[in-house]
């Protein structure tokens, strides 16, 4: 079982959050992100290329289930897995811990650079990100255990108030 799920939006910090609070845990971190380049063996910009969302969203249902099923450490998942009515589900009746990262769309821009590794984000990205964040987060407000903003601070601050929160001093 996962010592701590990070959710949020593209730049909100789950991953430098993550790899932080994983070092004050003393545990692992598992970026679902990653994960799934790992074992496609192609960069998630590229599968939505070759191969579409569609695609991608199954794959990305596969890992983060897998993770929060069987991680033991920090699980931190990429901005839309909860848009899966299956993976939320999970969320809501796990159990689990799960941390929404808040961010600003002027916060977020320089941190994602809105770049062409983001592929939602690649058409007008401040758009994109505020429709994006228009769905998303009734989502991650009824998914989060704990709410923390990360506007204006470093990741060991965001990882020092999560693992607070979860009961363990840093």
């Amino acid at each position: 079982m996962p010592k701590a799920v990070l959710i949020g939006p593209p730049g909100a910090g789950k991953s430098s959050v993550g790899r932080q609070l994983a070092k004050i845990l003393e545990c692992e971190i598992l970026d679902t992100d990653l994960e799934i380049e790992r074992r496609s063996g192609k960069k998630i910009s590229d599968i939505f290329t070759d191969d579409g969302e569609p695609v991608f969203r199954k794959i990305e249902k596969e890992v983060v289930l897998d993770a929060l099923a069987n991680a033991t450490g920090v699980v931190a998942l990429g901005g839309g897995s909860v848009l899966d009515k299956d993976v939320a589900t999970y969320l809501a009746n796990s159990g689990l811990p799960v941390a929404y990262l808040e961010v600003s769309i002027s916060q977020a821009a320089p941190r994602v650079g809105f770049n062409k590794e983001r592929p939602l984000l690649t058409i007008n990205p401040r758009q994109q990100w505020s429709a994006l964040m228009a769905v998303r987060k009734p989502i991650y407000e009824s998914l989060a255990t704990l709410q923390v903003l990360t506007d204006n601070r470093k990741p060991i601050d965001v990882a020092r108030e999560i693992a607070s929160a979860l009961g363990v001093s840093s």
